[in-house]
């Protein structure tokens, strides 16, 4: 695949992007999507305030279904609220291990694309931490009820999944479940199934 880049210019987050013009970061995007990995493991350091609004607001940039806008996310980092948390997935018995927790939600009544829509802005939210410096993880809440006492979230709102962010730990090895990426050929059919 050749991507041609029509011109590169740096420009704020807010600034309207035209046809054609690629807005460069700290890391190219094609690399952050490519590089970017799900770590447990984090560094016991906070997270620059303006780090953390810069990929909060990439999140917010991503699409919605009929542009419904149906997401919201609560940052979580009170010691307290973190452990808590933990209750809520079936997998997030470490999250408080994180400096930020970012619990990502979902207006229930947005339609059955609303989970396509979450993971579109978990997903945003991740590859901007990771090109930031920071590590990510999604963790899915199994139960609702737990999180949203916590956090005190409305009845109408589904709180979905956390993305625990911050700065890498040290290195836990490779993922006992850890493997290489099926190849294109297996991945993408042309024209039809078989």
């Amino acid at each position: 695949m050749v991507v041609t880049v029509l011109a590169e210019v740096r420009a704020p987050l807010d600034t309207p992007v035209l046809p054609g013009v690629c807005l460069t970061g700290p890391m190219e995007t094609i690399d952050a999507l490519r590089s970017k990995r799900d770590t447990r493991s984090y560094a016991n350091e906070p997270i620059d305030r303006e780090v953390l609004e810069t990929v909060l607001d990439a999140a917010r940039m991503a699409g919605s279904a009929k542009n419904m806008q149906p997401i919201r996310m609560v940052v979580v980092t009170e010691d307290a609220d973190k452990v808590a948390l933990k209750e809520s997935g079936d997998y997030a018995a470490w999250i408080d291990n994180a400096p930020v927790c970012v619990v990502v939600t979902a207006k229930a009544d947005a339609g059955p694309r609303r989970m396509f829509d979450v993971g579109r802005h978990a997903q945003n939210l991740m590859v901007a931490a990771h090109a930031s410096g920071l590590a990510s993880c999604p963790v899915t809440i199994h139960r609702q009820d737990v999180a949203r006492s916590v956090l005190g979230i409305p009845d109408d709102v589904e709180p979905s999944m956390i993305v625990t962010l911050g700065a890498p730990g040290p290195d836990m090895g490779p993922s006992p479940i850890a493997g290489p990426r099926l190849p294109l050929d297996d991945y993408v059919a042309e024209g039809r199934w078989d």
